[in-house]
């Protein structure tokens, strides 16, 4: 997949572009619906099918304190959207002066003048452009007079509820990472890199690897059962995120206790996928309680994980 991350790169518009536009925070199976039919009919027409999107978030320029965590960081974003087989994503730096242009202007210099959209597939409650004036209604009309096809794509349901990036959100911050899943088509998932931390595990019998991540979404405290991929190694782990309150900690850590793993992880990358959560983080009376705890724990753990396997976009995109 090409990735474009300025319109100025794109020195002509594309051959028979299908396209389609949206934030696409977390990339969900709504999302992911809209994608085939792009690539399917990009395909079918021998054309380009085009992700066009925005970075950072709008949201993130134009009302900060209401902006959302984000599901996934930029490479995550980037990564799952190649897993769909699309062509070319482009990221369009957003800024002040791209949300003050009219929808008219939008068509017609970055849809028709830089994309060269010849069909846009859109979903049914998409708007764009100054005070989001440009409705799907808009963009039908606009396709009819300036000779470019629209297709509307519906709500994709899920439980009888329409699957939103507000709902993946929602899920993850109250623990139900499972539902996630659901919602996702994958496991929920972080990167984080290993840094040195306060040792306590190891001294407990219990070693860690402590995470720094640039991850803006994460779980609701407490204690997970999880996967990690280390050296494209799955190993299983039971995961803390929280402040250790047993030991009156006040900052926020994210700790893995990898399953039957010695090594060195210092200052190596690793991708954390979780499964279900196991508890609330507790405050404990006492080290002998928590040493309990952390047993019970990995216990449960190994009965969630053993025998099963991470769902990620290679598992389940085909070609």
């Amino acid at each position: 997949m090409e990735i474009i991350r300025s319109l100025d790169e794109i020195k002509a518009p594309f051959h028979k572009t299908i396209a389609t536009i949206g934030n696409f925070d977390g990339v969900h199976l709504g999302h992911r619906a809209i994608f085939q039919s792009v690539v399917e009919r990009a395909r079918k027409e021998g054309g380009v099918s085009v992700v066009c999107t925005f970075d950072p978030h709008p949201l993130k320029v134009l009302a900060p304190d209401n902006a959302p965590r984000l599901i996934n960081t930029r490479e995550e974003k980037e990564r799952l959207i190649a897993a769909s087989q699309v062509d070319v994503l482009v990221q369009i730096p957003f800024e002040r002066n791209l949300a003050a242009l009219s929808p008219v202007a939008f068509v017609d210099e970055i849809l028709l003048g830089k994309l060269g959209v010849r069909h846009l597939i859109i979903g049914y409650d998409y708007a764009f452009g100054k005070e989001r004036a440009g409705s799907v209604g808009f963009l039908c009309a606009q396709g009819k007079e300036k000779g470019f096809g629209v297709d509307i794509f519906g709500p994709v349901q899920y439980d009888g509820k329409v699957l939103s990036s507000t709902q993946v959100r929602q899920s993850v911050l109250r623990g139900d990472v499972e539902h996630a899943r659901k919602l996702l088509g994958r496991h929920f998932n972080l990167e984080g890199r290993v840094v040195h931390g306060d040792r306590r595990g190891r001294s407990l019998g219990f070693a860690t690897a402590n995470l720094v991540t640039e991850k803006e979404l994460l779980p609701l405290g407490g204690v997970y059962a999880a996967k990690v991929k280390y050296n494209n190694l799955e190993h299983n782990a039971v995961i803390n995120i929280g402040y250790k309150p047993t030991f009156g900690d006040n900052s926020l850590s994210i700790e893995a206790h990898i399953l039957d793993f010695e090594g060195d992880l210092y200052h190596k990358d690793m991708r954390v996928y979780f499964f279900e959560r196991l508890r609330d983080e507790q405050k404990f009376s006492s080290t002998e309680e928590l040493i309990q705890a952390i047993k019970n724990d990995i216990w449960r753990a190994r009965k969630i994980l053993d025998g099963s396997r991470v769902v990620e976009y290679s598992a389940y995109l085909g070609s």
